[in-house]
This record gives C-alpha cells, sequence and structure tokens, in this order.
C-alpha cells in the first residue's frame, strides 16, 4: 500500500499496529492479548484486527486452528504519513512553529536540539 493510501488509525488500532510492529513478525491474537494488556474481551480485539485487514494494514492467515496476522504496512511509511498530516494541520506546514512549540512548552531540552542541528546538518551534507 502507497503512503498516499494510507489512512489515520484510530487510538486502539494504532496500538494494535504498534505492537505488532514490535514483534517484527507475524502474530497471533492469544500474543497480542498478553502484549497489550487491556481489558478488551477477545471478541473486541478480533473485531479491530478485522477492521485492519479490511482497511490493508494486515493480512491474514490459518495456520492450524489460529489465525496468523501479518503487517502488511511498514511502520516507517505510517510514521511518515502520520506526521506529514500532524505538521500540515496542526503546523501549516511550518517545521520551525512545531520545533518552536515543543521548545516554548518544555517538551524539548537542549540535547534534543542539539540532536536535531546533528540531523540537519547531516541532512544538508546529502
Amino acid at each position: 500500500m502507497k503512503t498516499t493510501e494510507l489512512k489515520k488509525l484510530p487510538e486502539s488500532e494504532f496500538e494494535i499496529m504498534a505492537a505488532i510492529w514490535a514483534e517484527g513478525e507475524s502474530v497471533t491474537s492469544d500474543l497480542l492479548m498478553d502484549r497489550l494488556r487491556k481489558d478488551w474481551k477477545k471478541t473486541t480485539l478480533l473485531s479491530l484486527l478485522t477492521r485492519l485487514c479490511e482497511r490493508g494494514f494486515l493480512r491474514c492467515d490459518k495456520e492450524g486452528k489460529h489465525n496468523v496476522y501479518t503487517a502488511l504496512v511498514r511502520e516507517e511509511d505510517y510514521i511518515k504519513m502520520e506526521s506529514a498530516g500532524f505538521l500540515r494541520r496542526v503546523h501549516r506546514g511550518s517545521v520551525a512553529r512545531l520545533v518552536a512549540s515543543l521548545y516554548d512548552g518544555e517538551a524539548i531540552t537542549r540535547a534534543d536540539l542539539e540532536e536535531l542541528e546533528a540531523f540537519i546538518r547531516e541532512a544538508k551534507e546529502c
């Protein structure tokens, strides 16, 4: 699936995808129930997994008695799409406004700024 075709995930579906990405491999619903540590019933998780399959984020394969879920969307691609949308929506496409809001809100430290500076230097060299 192309990044431009991705749709923003609701929080609960994003949590599931994050758990699958963290595993780095195919997972079963039982493994996800254990990893997510939510008060969800199994049917809730299965409904969310079905929705993720329908949206093209996951593939479901039957292996014996179990369904095995595999990510079809890479974490990096989803994060890129979400970040671009956030930047455009909230900060009118301005990276400077984003960094300024983080700095003014004390969510970014001097060490973070130094890391960002190093990133910008490296990006300019490419």
